[in-house]
């Protein structure tokens, strides 16, 4: 090993965390630096995840700065590099998609574990203006970087952030024509798909309960069940009464209704699995058959559809991967800025 000025001095042994020399000192940059024989800079911009530093010297200083207990002065780096070192993620609470939160955030730590940044969660609630997190965290400068989810076709917050020049990524894409950072299922595949399995299987009317029409995936999903209906010229119907939003008491009761009249679908395609399982109790009401009277294709976030008896059709979407996906792209538009084409991932089935 070499010192910052190019003599070789050995390898260095680093001391247990918590042992390290002077008086108790709580260690710092020069404390890392010394014990790696690199520059205070290089170790600050090592510890910062520069890419122009060689990947062996980053996990190096990283390694040393953990087992000696060095934590970075937040305030201190803030004040000397503008950055918070946060990255924040604005979250709106909805049931219709079960673990979706817990999933997207064990993704995003994932990813940013080895890195300088964490992560702090931001709500929004669903009776205030969509915009006002993103507004408090450029105000006041609450992190460096936004994601946040359920996009709309012409979203005022990626408007804004574009506007700003903030770095941020969603998940769900928009209709705007500036290009913005995404990553986004395949909702559209999601639906065709899904509808060309009900068919194939014997279904002869099939049914989609979507999402609210305000949201992009909306449109996506609509779109995917549409084409396969119409190259088949199947029967369908699309409840108006319910959305993937509406409470599963709401939507079991619509379905239960649909299931007591004689034109009833027999082919359910359902975005989220609480959905699903209000469809299933709604046809275990009507004493039907799953996977002979109805049919069901269901999107599957979490686990429980593996631990349900009879077994239903699935689609799965990844939503670990999706987060993990969000908050690695995002740090590129952090510190790299590169082309916005090379900060959009389409998550296929």
């Amino acid at each position: 090993m070499t010192d910052r000025h190019g003599k070789d001095v050995g390898e260095r042994t680093v001391p247990k965390r918590g042992t390290y020399i002077g008086n108790d000192a709580k260690p710092t940059l020069r404390t890392v630096a010394e014990l790696t024989g690199l520059a205070v800079t290089t170790v600050s911009r090592a510890l910062a995840d520069a890419p122009q530093i060689a990947l062996e010297t980053r996990q190096r200083v990283r390694r040393v700065a953990e087992e000696i207990g060095y934590f970075p002065d937040r305030a201190a780096q803030r004040l000397r590099t503008g950055r918070t070192n946060v990255i924040s993620l604005v979250l709106d609470p909805h049931e219709e998609i079960l673990g979706y939160a817990t999933s997207m955030i064990n993704g995003i730590t994932e990813a940013l574990r080895r890195t300088t940044y964490h992560l702090v969660i931001t709500p929004h609630f669903s009776d205030t203006p969509h915009l006002d997190p993103v507004r408090h965290i450029m105000r006041n400068r609450m992190a460096d970087g936004i994601i946040f989810t359920r996009t709309e076709p012409s979203d005022e917050r990626v408007r804004l952030l574009l506007e700003r020049d903030f770095p941020f990524i969603c998940h769900g894409r928009t209709e705007l024509a500036t290009q913005h950072p995404y990553v986004d299922f395949d909702n559209h595949a999601f639906a065709y798909q899904a509808a060309r399995k009900l068919i194939a299987a014997g279904a002869t009317k099939l049914c989609i309960i979507l999402p609210p029409e305000r949201f992009t995936f909306a449109h996506h999903m609509r779109h995917g069940f549409m084409t396969a209906v119409r190259e088949e010229g199947i029967a369908f119907e699309i409840p108006k009464e319910v959305t993937l939003d509406s409470k599963s008491e709401d939507i079991r009761r619509v379905i239960d209704d649909r299931l007591s009249q004689p034109d009833r679908p027999d082919g359910f395609i359902c975005g989220g699995e609480v959905s699903a399982l209000a469809v299933m109790a709604a046809s275990y009401d009507r004493g039907l058959e799953l996977g002979r009277d109805v049919r069901l294709v269901a999107k599957q976030t979490s686990g429980i559809f593996d631990q349900i008896r009879p077994r239903t059709e699935t689609i799965y979407e990844d939503l670990s991967e999706a987060g993990a996906l969000m908050a690695r792209l995002l740090l590129r538009r952090i510190s790299e800025q590169p082309p916005v084409s090379e900060l959009q991932a389409l998550q296929t089935i």
